[in-house]
C-alpha cells in the first residue's frame, strides 16, 4: 500500500507532520524537492504541499488529482490561496489548529474501501439478565458466518467478555490502552491491536484499575468499528455513561433483554428512560416469565426482536469457560441467526 505524500523543506513542519501521521497510525513518504515528488504524485493515497515549496510544485504542473492539501502556519498571508489554487490543492490545512483533520485524513488513506458496518447495542434490562451473555453469542454467530466483526466491552463491571470467551489471557490490548485516544483511528490498526479469533475481535477490560471510558476514545472506536468491521456490537452498562450515551448514538438498533415478569419490566423501564434519550431504533429481546412477550413489549412500547428461552446448564457451561453451542436448534442459535437475518437485511 502507498504511503501519503508530504513536499516540503522545513523540518518544522514536517515533524509535525511525521506527529499527525503516527496518531493516524501510518508513515510518509517524503519530497525535500519538487521535482523528487513526481513519481510519487498519482501514487499516493493523499499528498500534503508545504507552503515552502508550493510555488517550486506548481511550477512541475503537476497532474490534477483528488486529496491534495496545502499545509501552512500562516493562512493570514494572503498569498496563501492563490498558491493552494496553484497546485491544485482541495484545501488549506493551518497548523497546528487543523492536525485533526489531517490525522482523518490520513487515517482515511489507509482504509479505501470502508465498510460501513452495522452498529448494535445490547443493554440488559436489569441485572444478571444474559446481556452480555447475548452480546458475545451474537459477535460469534456473525463471525462463525464470515462476517468481520468486533464485540466491545463498555461495561467496566462486568467482568470482563474475554473472560466470557474464554480467552481472558489472550495478547492484544484491551480499553486502559486505548483510553487516551483522541481523532480517527485506522480499523486496520484497531484489528491489529485487538486479541482476534478468526473474524471476531474483541475490545474488553483488564483485570486491573477501573477506568471510565472517554467519549472520544468510545467515538474513535465506533468510528473504526463501522468503517472496517461488518458488524459491532456493544455490551453497554447498565447505569448511563458518556460512553454509553455515545455508542447509542451511533447505533442502527439496541436491544433490550427484558425478564417477563413485573420487576423486570418495571426496571427495564427505568433503563429505556435514559436510553431512549439518545437512540430511537430500540428493540425488546424477552426472557421466559410469567407474562408473554407481547405483555411486554406492549408495556415498554417497543417491538419484540425475539424470544431467548432457557439454556439447559447454561451457568455450568459458562463457568468452564465455555460458550454455549449456537447450532440452528439451539436457543441462542436460533435467536442470534433471526435477529443477524433482521439486522443485517434492513443494513443493506
Amino acid at each position: 500500500m502507498h504511503r501519503p505524500l508530504v513536499i516540503t523543506e522545513d523540518q518544522d513542519l514536517l515533524d509535525d507532520l511525521v506527529r499527525i501521521a503516527a496518531a493516524a497510525g501510518t508513515q510518509l513518504d517524503v519530497a525535500h524537492l519538487a521535482a523528487h515528488a513526481r513519481p510519487y504524485w498519482n501514487l499516493a493515497p493523499v499528498v500534503v504541499v508545504g507552503d515552502d515549496l508550493a510555488e517550486a510544485v506548481a511550477a512541475t504542473a503537476p497532474p490534477t488529482r483528488e486529496r491534495v492539501f496545502l499545509a501552512t502556519r500562516d493562512p493570514a498571508d494572503p498569498g496563501t490561496w492563490r498558491r493552494c489554487v496553484a497546485v491544485g490543492a482541495k484545501a488549506v490545512v493551518d497548523l497546528p489548529a487543523a492536525e485533526r483533520r489531517l490525522v482523518d485524513e490520513f487515517a482515511d488513506a489507509l482504509d479505501p474501501s470502508p465498510r460501513a458496518g452495522a452498529v448494535v447495542c445490547v443493554v440488559g434490562g436489569s441485572g444478571g439478565v444474559g446481556a452480555s451473555v447475548l452480546s458475545t453469542c451474537l459477535a460469534l454467530k456473525a463471525s462463525s458466518d464470515g462476517l468481520r466483526t468486533l464485540l466491545i466491552d463498555a461495561d467496566p463491571l462486568g467482568g470482563g467478555l474475554d473472560t466470557l470467551l474464554g480467552h481472558e489471557e489472550s495478547a492484544g490490548a484491551r480499553w486502559p490502552d486505548l483510553v487516551s485516544r483522541e481523532g480517527r483511528v485506522s480499523p486496520g490498526a484497531l484489528q491489529a491491536a485487538l486479541p482476534a479469533f478468526g473474524e471476531l475481535s474483541v475490545l474488553s477490560f483488564d483485570r486491573g484499575r477501573l477506568e471510565s471510558i472517554p467519549v472520544e476514545a468510545m467515538r474513535s472506536v465506533l468510528e473504526a468499528g463501522a468503517r472496517g468491521f461488518d458488524l459491532v456490537v456493544a455490551d453497554l452498562p447498565r447505569q448511563s455513561t458518556p460512553a454509553a450515551a455515545e455508542a447509542l448514538g451511533r447505533a442502527g438498533t439496541t436491544l433490550a433483554v427484558v425478564t417477563a415478569d413485573v420487576r423486570g419490566v418495571l426496571a427495564a423501564a427505568q433503563v429505556l428512560s435514559e436510553v431512549a434519550r439518545h437512540t430511537a431504533d430500540i428493540r425488546a429481546v424477552v426472557r421466559p416469565g410469567v407474562l408473554t412477550d407481547e405483555t411486554v413489549a406492549s408495556t415498554l412500547s417497543i417491538p419484540c426482536a425475539g424470544h431467548l428461552a432457557d439454556h439447559p446448564r447454561l451457568t455450568a457451561t459458562l463457568n468452564r469457560g465455555q460458550l454455549p453451542k449456537l447450532g440452528p436448534r439451539t436457543p441462542l442459535g436460533a435467536l442470534c441467526t433471526s435477529l443477524l437475518r433482521d439486522l443485517l437485511q434492513e443494513r443493506a
